[in-house]
């Protein structure tokens, strides 16, 4: 009886490599067109009705002050960012613990679910001055990282939550069939499913957390940290320099928030699919 030789794994062809360039570049054009756009149009009326700069300073004018006070910028940008990043990882971390506690207890979801909601009500700006006196007058990163955190905490909560009870009934009674236990079935089943509505839930916390942390060193924080440069900057009316934090403070979330879409497009790749 005669073996059938193995088959070859074909390596992707380089015109089929251009394609998928060709898609991904299609892809992001229009938002990349809108932003020149919007640039080009704020550059343009600004010089066309000269308006101040203390009002609005014009684009160009803020990459001059950025690239000017560069060094300071990027060291109180990367200062904010270790806060925000910390409070992402906190306050996302226990978001999933619960979230996994809640949809294994379901009676205990019912009974913390309105207290989160409200928790979740109270204005972050009125949170901040209170947390700051919590931990050494708002000095540290502590503090920043706390408010963070509970920025961070609602999104990722509700969205695991959804994602690990709206499950196929039928993989239930499959997993059930089988006399799988509650372990097997949250291994197998839930969590697997409740991976794309996780990282809905990350994406969103990564942009409130250099929101949070910003808010934070508003109210006090070390001198070097990117809310205090802002802060400092807009009093001295250097509003140019002012702006050039703001969008230091948008590129820093920014790229928190493509790390995180760049894990989830790594990470989906290979879960199973329990939907079907």
């Amino acid at each position: 009886m005669s073996v059938p030789a193995p088959a070859v794994v074909q390596p992707l062809p380089r015109h089929g490599m251009a394609r998928l360039v060709g898609r991904r570049l299609r892809d992001w054009l229009p938002a990349a067109a809108f932003l020149v756009l919007v640039i080009g149009a704020w550059e343009g009326l600004i010089r066309w009705r000269h308006v101040q700069q203390f009002l609005l300073p014009k684009p160009s004018s803020i990459v001059t002050a950025f690239w000017d006070d560069r060094s300071e910028l990027l060291h109180a940008g990367w200062f904010t960012f270790q806060e925000a990043l910390g409070g992402f990882a906190l306050g996302s971390s226990l978001a999933i613990l619960l979230a996994l506690v809640l949809a294994r207890y379901r009676f205990l979801g019912t009974a913390l679910m309105p207290y989160a909601i409200a928790a979740n009500a109270i204005p972050i700006i009125a949170f901040a001055p209170i947390t700051n006196q919590w931990f050494a007058g708002g000095i540290t990163k502590s503090s920043k990282i706390v408010i963070a955190a509970v920025l961070c905490f609602f999104p990722v909560l509700v969205n695991t939550l959804r994602g690990l009870t709206s499950v196929n009934p039928r993989a239930l009674e499959l997993m059930e069939s089988y006399a799988a236990g509650q372990v097997q079935i949250f291994r197998r089943v839930r969590i697997p499913n409740a991976l794309p509505f996780v990282f809905s839930g990350l994406k969103v916390a990564a942009v409130l957390s250099m929101i949070g942390a910003v808010v934070g060193e508003y109210f006090g924080g070390a001198f070097n940290a990117l809310g205090v440069l802002i802060l400092d900057r807009a009093r001295t009316f250097q509003f140019t320099s002012a702006w050039a934090g703001v969008f230091l403070a948008c590129l820093f979330g920014i790229a928190l928030y493509v790390a995180v879409a760049i894990l989830e497009r790594l990470t989906l790749r290979w879960a199973p699919s329990t939907t079907e």
